[in-house]
């Protein structure tokens, strides 16, 4: 069933394998893929993948992410080179989907040059500086700019777009009761909280031809934030409105390790590549690095490991007709083909062992049983000064 040829919202697939949207770090100053992101895309194409979702691309200059060079999509001049990217994909028979994406509270004003913006104006733990609460008109123009940014990835080549609507992004962050604590018509209850997400699914299919996928945080672990009874109900609206598959994640960046999970903190990495560690004199860090791993052991993390997606997955494949993508810690043929036969969802995305392995679909289907990824989660912590690579024994 993993490697039969089949379709997702009328695209042809060859396997349901899915590359998971990965932040790659390899855009131009304009925000447009560059000859090494697009040959990375064309190597994961050669090598018998499923389908691309691509690293999230930016729908608003004020919705950028802090990590460098990421994707955008906000202006005409990179169509250009996005269609060189969906037509070396394409060469090889594989579909590519435009993951798009507003980052809300989850950047930093001071490293985008902008007030960053968000539904409420609530404080975020990793970038403490203050969001501004949007205004009607900015919200209307947000959902402009996600359809805008459709139009463009349709005149690109893409064979469709998703909505990044999880892990603590503006999207969520209007879906959450967490992060939405708005009185308005935009806030309060489901249908308010769900009007963002829905007027943009209808503008896109009014504006363009492409399938529209989400991508959401079933629960996210934040309190009052979302659990699996809100996300069935908001999935039903959002089939309602259009939404053609869904994607099944949990957790924000604010949760630490619980999107990304692995059986230590990778200490080593903390150290080298995330601030304010990443500038500890290195006097301080021979002091600091052991103490961390000395206590490292003792940090709880996340459980379980593996799979960890696929309950949630299964629920709402239960409430909805849509396709249901199901992502998380899924490393294993017998894991994957027993997800696929008990009908918990039907097809299998993964982000973490693509980076490890780019040619991982061909060596699956030629009988390797597992990925080699070890979740070491080094490469979740790389992005925030370099390009995304996988990092185990490197570091």
């Amino acid at each position: 069933m993993l490697f039969k040829e089949t379709t997702v919202s009328g695209i042809t697939v060859k396997n349901r394998i899915i590359r998971s949207a990965t932040h790659d770090g390899l855009a131009d100053e304009n925000g447009a893929p560059c000859d090494k992101l697009i040959a990375k895309y064309e190597k994961l194409a050669k090598n018998e993948i499923g389908c691309i979702i691509t690293g999230y691309a930016a729908v608003s200059r004020n919705g950028v992410s802090p990590y460098p060079r990421m994707m955008k999509i906000f202006d005409d001049g990179v169509i250009g080179k996005y269609r060189e990217l969906t037509d070396a994909v394409h060469r090889h028979g594989v579909p590519v989907i435009l993951q798009i994406a507003h980052c809300g509270r989850q950047t930093s004003s001071k490293a985008i040059g902008l007030q960053k913006v968000a539904p409420s104006d609530v404080l975020h733990v990793f970038y403490p500086d203050k969001a501004k609460a949007l205004t009607n008109a900015e919200i209307y123009g947000i959902i402009d700019d996600f359809v805008s940014a459709a139009v463009r990835a349709e005149k690109a080549g893409f064979d469709g777009v998703q909505l990044h609507g999880g892990h603590g992004y503006l999207l969520h962050d209007f879906l959450s009761p967490y992060g939405n604590r708005r009185k308005d018509s935009w806030g309060g209850s489901l249908e308010n909280r769900c009007r963002i997400v829905e007027l943009i699914i209808k503008g896109i299919k009014e504006k363009t031809k492409l399938p529209v996928w989400i991508k959401l945080s079933a629960e996210d672990n934040r309190k009052g934030g979302m659990n699996i009874t809100s996300s069935v109900e908001v999935c039903k609206r959002l089939e309602k409105a259009g939404c053609d598959a869904i994607e099944v994640s949990c957790g924000t960046v604010q949760d630490g390790m619980n999107t990304m999970r692995s059986e230590l903190m990778p200490m080593d990495a903390v150290f080298k590549y995330r601030e304010p560690c990443a500038s500890f004199p290195k006097l301080l860090n021979k002091i600091a690095l052991p103490a961390a791993n000395l206590i490292n052991p003792l940090i709880k993390q996340p459980k379980p490991l593996e799979n960890f997606n696929v309950e949630n997955a299964a629920i709402i494949k239960k409430n909805v007709s849509i396709p249901v993508i199901v992502v998380g810690g899924i490393h294993k043929v017998s894991d994957m083909e027993k997800i696929l036969s008990e009908g918990k969802a039907d097809f299998i995305s993964m982000c973490r062992p693509f980076i490890c392995e780019p040619d991982l679909a061909k060596k699956l289907r030629n009988g390797q049983t597992e990925a080699k990824c070890i979740m070491c989660n080094y490469c979740g912590l790389v992005i925030e000064k370099e390009p995304t690579k996988c990092l185990y024994g490197k570091v």
